[in-house]
């Protein structure tokens, strides 16, 4: 059995109490298990929701995007070892969200993964969630060893 998960949430200490502006963080460690990404998945996602997240947001885009990045890297960052972890960070502002997923793999590089939507690959099964995670928000990036992805949306 997988201990229960604890998600984190901290305010902004650098914007004054009335200050239009704020941020939230929002953290999670998730253990190297696919029966327990629809759970933070829900978790992250109502606190998204609960500290200002546009509605359609954070019920769609935030689930979509998260979970695909979570079960990459749960599969393949991790390679399903449970001895390893996932560690989600959320940054909800004033402008943006920016969601944060970060594996304890060895990394890959983003530029060799091929276009699912080519003919001689549209039946394969692989490559799909980044694609659908680059549709679904503003700007994707990674970080030099590839196993950490910032989703960011911004705010309309």
């Amino acid at each position: 059995m997988t201990a229960p998960l604890r998600l984190y949430v901290r305010r902004s200490e650098s914007a004054p109490p009335d200050s239009e502006s704020r941020r939230i963080n929002i953290s999670v460690r998730v253990p190297t298990d696919l029966d327990v990404v629809e759970e933070a998945v829900d978790l992250v996602a109502r606190h998204c929701l609960a500290s200002g997240v546009p509605p359609k947001a954070a019920r769609f885009v935030v689930r979509v995007v998260l979970c695909e990045a979570l079960a990459n890297a749960i599969v393949y960052g991790n390679q399903l070892d449970p001895a390893k972890r996932v560690d989600v960070r959320v940054e909800v502002g004033d402008e943006a969200v920016a969601l944060h997923v970060c594996d304890e793999g060895d990394g890959f590089d983003p530029s060799v993964v091929p276009d699912p939507t080519e003919p001689d690959r549209i039946e394969l099964n692989q490559g799909r969630g980044l694609f659908l995670i680059r549709q679904l928000v503003d700007e994707v990036h990674f970080n030099p060893r590839g196993n950490a992805i910032c989703m960011i949306m911004r705010r309309a």
